[in-house]
């Protein structure tokens, strides 16, 4: 591929920017139509499924279906309609995820960390807010984005410098889009999946102080071990617990008047997690 084609498909991708928003009104950078991202979704979500063990206790896939289904009905759009499918996993590890096209998958690690349903739900709708503001086509995107660059820097760093001048100059291009394309993309989407998810726990009447107790007890379970917030693709700890606690207040009205319309949900917390 000649420099003057990577050129054009990079000015054609850069005149996409900002013709896409997010649900909190950022600008985004989306080439995947959703179809192509939901059927990415249903192929990792089979793999997972496949590849791990599924915890196949009656109560707590009832616990995690619960608090799943009460967050789905009030989710925006037509997720709400969405047949989204459930699975717990028979892991150690303290995570879950969504995936686009309508996949959860929540970890017995996990379950052992959020001490009640309202921390669960913290974590499940922090999670459909990925999938709601379409993260992972943003990041695919950027992904190429950076490709086409370095592919651009690498033909004119071929034609305009010497070996080790060209050298350098990749190296550098290298570290830069890490640091400043990558790594900024995956924290601002995980706020803006923190900001989303108290949304969805509002609207559910989950209740809204114990996500960023979820986040204590995280902190907690890793002994107080994180990387610096500046190369990592989380918020700092921290960080993100004052920003949840600084998001109750605004979030109140919006709570009582779920709790009003009699969204109050009692998901029974199993005694035991392990299948």
């Amino acid at each position: 591929m000649n420099w003057k084609t990577v050129t054009l498909i990079a000015c054609t991708l850069v005149l996409i920017v900002g013709c896409v928003k997010s649900p909190t009104g950022r600008s985004q950078l989306q080439l995947y139509s959703s179809g192509q991202l939901n059927k990415m979704g249903a192929a990792s979500y089979e793999e997972m499924r496949k590849e791990q063990k599924i915890n196949d206790n009656a109560e707590v896939n009832a616990y995690v279906r619960c608090i799943s289904d009460a967050l789905i009905e009030n989710l925006p759009g037509n997720y709400s309609q969405m047949d989204w499918q459930v699975t717990v996993f028979a892991e150690p590890a303290v995570n879950a995820f969504a995936l686009p096209g309508g996949y959860i998958g929540v970890y017995d690690g996990l379950i052992e960390v959020a001490e009640n349903q309202h921390q669960l739900a913290a974590v499940i709708g922090h999670e459909i807010g990925h999938v709601i503001a379409e993260h992972s086509n943003e990041r695919i995107s950027s992904n190429m984005m950076v490709g086409l660059g370095l592919q651009l820097g690498g033909v004119l760093a071929s034609t305009q410098l010497d070996s080790n001048e060209a050298g350098l100059l990749m190296a550098a291009l290298g570290v830069g889009a890490q640091v400043g394309i990558l790594l900024p993309y995956s924290r601002t989407h995980e706020s803006e999946s923190d900001e989303l998810g108290m949304k969805y726990m509002a609207d559910a009447g989950f209740k809204l102080e114990h996500a960023p107790e979820l986040w204590r007890n995280m902190q907690a379970a890793s002994d107080g071990q994180s990387p610096l917030e500046l190369l990592s693709t989380h918020p700092n700890p921290k960080t993100r617990i004052k920003d949840l606690e600084a998001q109750i207040p605004a979030l109140q009205e919006r709570y009582a008047a779920a709790r009003s319309a009699g969204k109050t949900p009692a998901c029974q917390r199993p005694t035991s997690v392990g299948s």
